[in-house]
């Protein structure tokens, strides 16, 4: 393989038969025939994708079978950032590559707290979008309309989405436990024309009626035309929000036609309009395009995931995450969609591991969030559960810790792919990936995809191996946002992706490219530590802090103290503990023997809960402003924008 191999921490290795079948080593196989190369393994087809970028997304265009109507007249017109346009002249419907097989086979499993499950096959998902986007059309939605969802993750939401984009007009969601200020931040930005919204739902048991808040959402953007309401139980509602501008979901399908006019579009045509998470000020409006978008997530599921018709897959996400954009382009490889909608820890925490056996799944997406919430639960999955399908984990959301790995080996599965993802709402894909025919070193993403140039830089813009540095992507790739929306001057886009690093594209991330040519992510460069000058990543801190068992949770930030940082811990601990003079010493104690002594809290404080993002991020940013003593005004876009409150005290 090229490299040099650290055996005590390899948790897994592909066989050479696992190797040979897979979808990695066709597509070298294929290059070597196309390009006329000798290609042996990752590392060489990894360097080829990076220096002869035109060609390589040249053959993943050839090799994805993607649907079109006209072919490019050229691959990229420039290899510069921001600016590169990829595949002029192309012609193709971003939907019509989701919807390219009209069988039998199951391409929906649908799945909800207080409902039987549903399944909709590649036929049966066809015809609803046909007569979807027959009754958008009848609204008048036409192609660069802004369709919007405030929804769950059922058949309907995406039947709606591929309805949108067959018409060419671009969709946008947001889930419906975001509070009303973080729903019209998002989507008052982009002037929707309609609206599809959920009715109520259920979580952890509870129902919520959204009747109220899709009322005031609907009162506050003057530029909805109609709002279609999915009714709760998915049939037919009630009378309750009737008028003049709602209708109900069946009521826009109320038609015979039996074929989607896929409307024919350039390959940058938007598809999708993502949002930065907004916790310190207006959220950005990322739009993406359709071509860079298909292709991209074609080589992250086939290449990277292995993934095939055979396959069923799942990731536990909600609608206001790239996440499930990302599980969605699934449907274009042919696999079967399993939608989660609901608690992970509902009733307990069983219930997707008993999912995964019921359904044979073969790949589970999930996060860090949840495997830890596993571990310190004492869940033994492989005991309880028939894992025997399960090929791959994916984890995403936050770095995956050592003890992650370690417990996913011992108590899911030994002979498994773990693959830690790593990327961005920014480019709705990743930067680092899994790879099947590579073996997975503990603590470690596996490598770099496929096309993406990725480099540390040191403060002073050179790329280095086995140390901390800024994550940047020094080549252009199809994936990167067209365009901010209602940025026309560019300057917001420049501002955040180039300012740092000229025509290199900086993505905010604190990594190290290791000697195994994996990658290990310490947290978001923004929010990185400098006591003392020295960069400290804090994902260095949770790996040890949150391995030790009175410890639930924490976040770490750096308070500006006498021209220089200290380090602030907080701490949630587990089944009543108090934080003790004796705790908090064994936890610096900790601190000083798995990291350093710069890494070491000048204070420890003990919260009832950590404030996260609905996708369930640690929002270090917004505490981070908290404690020295800024103001945070927007909170919705938090599960728990309460929690923010317990850092007021500590900003004196």
């Amino acid at each position: 393989m090229n490299r040099k191999q650290d055996n005590d921490n390899i948790l897994w290795h592909p066989t050479a038969q696992q190797i040979s079948d897979t979808n990695l080593t066709k597509f070298l196989h294929f290059v070597n025939e196309k390009y006329k190369k000798s290609f042996t393994g990752y590392l060489d087809l990894y360097e080829w994708s990076v220096t002869e970028i035109d060609k390589f997304w040249e053959a993943i265009w050839k090799y994805s079978g993607i649907i079109y109507s006209k072919s490019y007249n050229s691959i990229i017109d420039e290899k510069k950032m921001p600016g590169a346009k990829w595949f002029s002249g192309a012609k193709l419907n971003f939907a019509e590559n989701l919807l390219r097989f009209r069988d039998n086979s199951v391409a929906l499993i649908s799945y909800n707290e207080d409902q039987p499950k549903r399944r909709l096959t590649y036929k049966e998902l066809y015809d609803q979008v046909a007569a979807c986007a027959a009754g958008l059309k009848n609204l008048g939605v036409g192609k660069g309309d802004r369709v919007v969802g405030f929804v769950t993750n059922i058949p309907e939401t995406v039947i709606a989405m591929l309805a949108t984009t067959s018409l060419g007009a671009i969709w946008s969601s947001c889930s419906p436990d975001f509070g009303l200020q973080g729903v019209l931040d998002r989507f008052l930005q982009i002037q929707p024309k309609i609206l599809f919204a959920i009715q109520g739902y259920q979580y952890n048991g509870k129902k919520i009626d959204c009747i109220e808040k899709i009322n005031q959402i609907v009162e506050n953007i003057p530029s909805l035309r109609s709002v279609i309401v999915i009714p709760s139980n998915y049939k037919q509602g009630n009378d309750k929000v009737i008028n003049g501008k709602y209708l109900y979901f069946n009521e826009l399908l109320d038609f015979t036609t039996t074929e989607v006019s896929f409307e024919q579009l350039p390959f940058d045509h938007p598809v999708y309009i993502m949002y930065s998470s907004g916790t310190t000020g207006l959220p950005k409006c990322m739009v993406h395009g359709a071509g860079g978008t298909l292709l991209q997530h074609f080589k992250e599921h086939v290449l990277h995931t292995n993934l095939s018709r055979n396959d069923v897959i799942t990731y536990f996400t909600t609608c206001g995450w790239m996440m499930w954009n990302w599980l969605i382009s699934t449907l274009q490889v042919g696999a079967s969609i399993f939608l989660f909608d609901g608690n992970p820890g509902y009733p307990n925490l069983d219930i997707l591991w008993k999912q995964i056996e019921e359904e044979k799944m073969t790949v589970f997406g999930t996060s860090p969030k949840f495997l830890s919430a596993c571990q310190k639960s004492g869940i033994v999955p492989k005991e309880k559960f028939n894992l025997q399908s399960l090929k791959i984990i994916l984890s995403t959301g936050s770095p995956l810790s050592e003890e992650n790995f370690d417990w996913v080996y011992e108590n899911v599965k030994s002979n498994l792919l773990l693959s830690s993802i790593s990327g961005g709402t920014d480019i709705v894909s990743c930067f680092m990936l899994g790879n099947p025919i590579l073996p997975v070193y503990k603590g470690e993403i596996q490598c770099r995809g496929l096309g993406m140039k990725v480099e540390a830089f040191d403060v002073n813009g050179k790329s280095v191996i086995n140390k901390k540095g800024e994550l940047v992507c020094a080549e252009p790739f199809p994936a990167m946002p067209l365009y901010f929306w209602n940025d026309e001057t560019g300057e917001n886009y420049i501002k955040a992706y180039f300012e740092k690093f000229s025509g290199v594209w900086t993505h905010g991330d604190y990594i190290k490219i290791t000697k195994n040519g994996g990658i290990i992510v310490y947290g978001r460069s923004d929010a990185t530590l400098n006591p003392g000058g020295v960069r400290i990543g804090t994902a260095e801190i949770y790996r040890i802090v949150e391995s030790m068992e009175e410890v639930a949770d924490s976040i770490v930030v750096g308070k500006k103290w006498q021209n220089d940082v200290k380090i602030i811990l907080f701490v949630v601990l587990k089944n009543n503990i108090e934080l003790s003079r004796e705790l908090i010493d064994k936890i610096k104690l900790n601190i000083r023997r798995s990291a350093t002594p710069r890494h070491i809290p000048a204070s420890i404080y003990q919260l009832n809960e950590i404030p996260r993002t609905i996708s369930g991020k640690k929002v270090e940013i917004a505490v981070t402003k908290i404690v020295n003593g800024e103001k945070i005004d927007n909170r919705d876009t938090l599960a728990n924008p309460g929690s923010l409150d317990q850092f007021v005290g500590y900003n004196s």
